[in-house]
């Protein structure tokens, strides 16, 4: 299919030579064009520019191609959200009632809430009743502007378990137009049956889960929870070290409940990103700065749970690149409305709407391995395109936090 957007008031996100990630100062800066036009061919993008230069080119002698007029309207590329938990079953808003209530996160999770609950009833769940839960909620991203999206296991906790929700998220990549990385995160928790022995948990993870998962070749990524309560750096390490061995990159839940050493052992692995970081101080910056992992923020959790953000100001001040992510999952974040990331960006974490935008697109690709085909405005990328509402500038898309500015989505150059 080919298809001619004209008139776009304003393209965002454009690259004539394609980056990879953005950084430090250059967050600030958004490349557009304004009155522009973009052509797709092939689920490619295969030209764009201004308007003015239209008429010179070969293609618009064609009459085989879908016209779309974008007059009042801003096209950029489809959100890349880089860490969601989206498989599970069923909600815990009872958890919600007793949060309000006063009770911490660690505290329902001691009670048996949290991510236990969350295991409980997965396990209990069949494939089919888990792929069709999960289609409604990726319908619901997509028609939010997500184009891409990471997807983790970790609501398991048995081998059994983690391999069904791995293979739900493979039927997810035969259903679903979006792209789909899945990330295996066995040591998300340790289940109740191994309290007090949790090392025997982590050995069941290493000799048991990650060999089955890699024999299978049902995940892109291993992931680990390295937090106070949760796995110790000294286990992170020998679980990521597993999985290297395995073939899998890791990617590190790190620093949301206190400083772990997460991002430390996450950076030791090369891992593609280290996400949560509100626990995030100058030796961590310093380590980051001399890796190419990217830093993630997930302020949709930190919002829902009342916590700290991370230093997102510091972080860009220093140099570093940001991805933002919507940790979409039904304790912590029950959200996968990356608008509203965008948001809680500029609003709790001081981020310009140029750094949000460059966070949830390129530096969000990066932080899921797509950056070469996704998250920007580049000739020979996927055409994975958001075409906004009647807007009257970009900062407007974090700004009225409120309401859905997409209009219409394109994904592999499809309407």
């Amino acid at each position: 299919m080919k298809i001619l957007i004209k008139n776009i008031k304003e393209l965002l996100q454009t690259d004539d030579t394609p980056r990879t990630s953005v950084a430090g100062d250059e967050m600030a800066s958004l490349p557009t064009i304004k009155d522009a036009y973009l052509f797709i061919e092939n689920g490619l993008i295969k030209d764009f520019g201004q308007m003015s230069g239209l008429l010179d080119k070969d293609f618009i002698d064609g009459l085989d191609f879908h016209v779309i007029d974008a007059s009042g309207r801003m096209v950029m590329p489809a959100f890349c959200d880089s860490h969601t938990h989206l498989v599970y079953d069923g909600s815990r808003e009872i958890e919600y009632i007793d949060k309000i209530r006063g009770l911490s996160y660690e505290e329902i999770a001691k009670r048996g809430g949290g991510i236990l609950n969350s295991a409980r009833r997965l396990q209990e769940a069949s494939e089919e009743a888990l792929v069709e839960q999960a289609m409604v909620r990726m319908e619901e991203i997509r028609m939010l502007g997500t184009g891409a999206v990471e997807i983790k296991s970790g609501y398991g906790l048995t081998s059994e378990s983690e391999l069904k929700m791995l293979r739900v998220i493979k039927k997810l990549k035969e259903l679903s137009p979006l792209t789909i990385k899945a990330t295996f995160l066995g040591a998300h928790a340790v289940p109740a049956e191994y309290k007090k022995r949790q090392s025997e948990y982590v050995d069941l993870v290493i000799h048991e889960m990650i060999p089955m998962v890699a024999g299978e070749e049902l995940a892109d990524y291993i992931d680990v929870f390295c937090d106070r309560g949760f796995f110790t750096e000294e286990e992170t390490d020998r679980i990521l070290m597993a999985g290297v061995k395995h073939g899998l990159q890791p990617k590190i839940h790190a620093n949301e409940l206190d400083y772990s050493g997460g991002i430390q052992v996450g950076v030791k692995y090369n891992a593609l990103s280290v996400d949560h970081l509100e626990f995030t101080g100058d030796e961590e910056i310093r380590v980051l700065k001399e890796s190419s992992t990217m830093p993630t923020l997930l302020p949709g959790a930190a919002f829902f749970l009342e916590m700290e953000y991370p230093p997102a100001r510091k972080m860009i001040d220093s140099g570093l690149p940001l991805a933002m992510a919507s940790d979409y999952n039904p304790g912590s974040s029950p959200s996968g409305n990356m608008q509203l990331i965008m948001s809680l960006g500029c609003i709790k974490m001081k981020m310009l709407p140029e750094e949000v935008i460059h966070a949830t697109t390129i530096n969000g690709a990066y932080a899921m391995g797509v950056e070469n085909e996704l998250g920007s405005i580049a000739k020979g990328k996927k055409a994975n395109l958001i075409i906004t509402t009647e807007i009257p500038t970009y900062a407007f898309l974090p700004y009225a936090y409120g309401s859905n500015k997409v209009e219409q989505v394109i994904v592999n150059g499809m309407i």
